[in-house]
């Protein structure tokens, strides 16, 4: 049985990116992810900023297939058995990317928790295979949780994309709510250890969940407390009337107040808005 709630209307702020380019890169790179039979969570997460960040020719890329074995309540893609590994699912992202001509690539995946590994040798692979055919890209790596297994994040980190980042997703009180098997503090975990690493560590989360003003600042502070200097916050969207509903639409202004706390907080990069998603402008979460 879902949760079977009613969408709420959009607000009109909701509302500004919602056109697709009729022209210019967007349709290239829209070739090219069908031609590849590439997953993207542009596509299975139905983000708002699919036309403006396609039309700049730039994708995120969502590897080792497009079922994942947990169901959130928040996320889009599908749940289930998830198929065979694609072993050459590494060297046609590596060769797409090329021919996108892109300087900066984000890579996601669904969670493989029937794999022994999680997954982990194949986003080895990936990172390898495109950093070996395009030496000059910098990439963002927003990786699952691997259960909180070191060895396993290690393989992620030893490849050492510039970024990587694991997104929160919500406040401490909601994520037993919200997750299906991750949990807050081992997030956290996971956080401490890239940072611990040196190398960029980032997260995210969603509001109008029904999270307070001192929870979401809060929750700033325990990124920071693990050393995670690049936070992006936007709104939830309920995708289906499977999903948990849309509690509140946060207000423009108020995620402009966050951004200000966040930035007096101590964050080294953070972006604040309702359209955001964990990968917009993930070419500027580098410097």
């Amino acid at each position: 049985m879902g949760i079977k709630e009613p969408i709420n209307r959009l607000p009109s702020w909701m509302k500004m990116k919602s056109r697709l380019p009729k022209d210019g890169d967007y349709y290239k790179v829209r070739e090219l992810v069908d031609k590849n039979k590439l997953h993207t969570i542009c596509t299975s997460g139905n983000c708002p900023n699919i036309g403006e960040c396609w039309d700049s020719g730039t994708a995120t890329f969502m590897i080792l297939g497009d079922v994942c074995t947990r169901s959130c309540k928040f996320c889009n893609v599908k749940t289930g058995r998830p198929g065979p590994v694609d072993t050459i699912e590494a060297q046609r992202i590596a060769e797409s990317i090329v021919k996108m001509g892109l300087r900066h690539a984000v890579i996601t995946s669904v969670d493989r928790d029937d794999l022994d590994d999680k997954g982990a040798s194949i986003w080895a692979d990936t990172i390898r295979a495109c950093k070996k055919a395009c030496p000059s890209l910098t990439i963002e790596c927003l990786i699952p949780d691997f259960d909180g297994i070191p060895e396993l994040i290690n393989q992620v980190i030893n490849e050492k994309p510039e970024v990587i980042s694991h997104n929160l997703e919500t406040v401490r009180r909601l994520s037993p709510e919200i997750r299906s098997r991750a949990k807050y503090d081992l997030s956290l975990q996971v956080l401490q250890q890239i940072a611990q690493s040196g190398l960029i560590t980032k997260s995210g989360i969603m509001l109008g969940l029904g999270e307070t003003k001192d929870e979401v600042i809060n929750t700033m502070k325990d990124l920071l407390n693990v050393d995670c200097s690049v936070i992006t916050i936007g709104q939830y969207m309920q995708p289906s009337r499977d999903h948990m509903p849309v509690k509140r639409w946060i207000t423009p202004d108020e995620f402009a107040d966050f951004l200000r706390i966040g930035r007096d907080l101590g964050f080294k990069h953070i972006e604040s808005d309702p359209l955001v998603r964990s990968s917009y402008h993930a070419e500027k979460h580098i410097k």
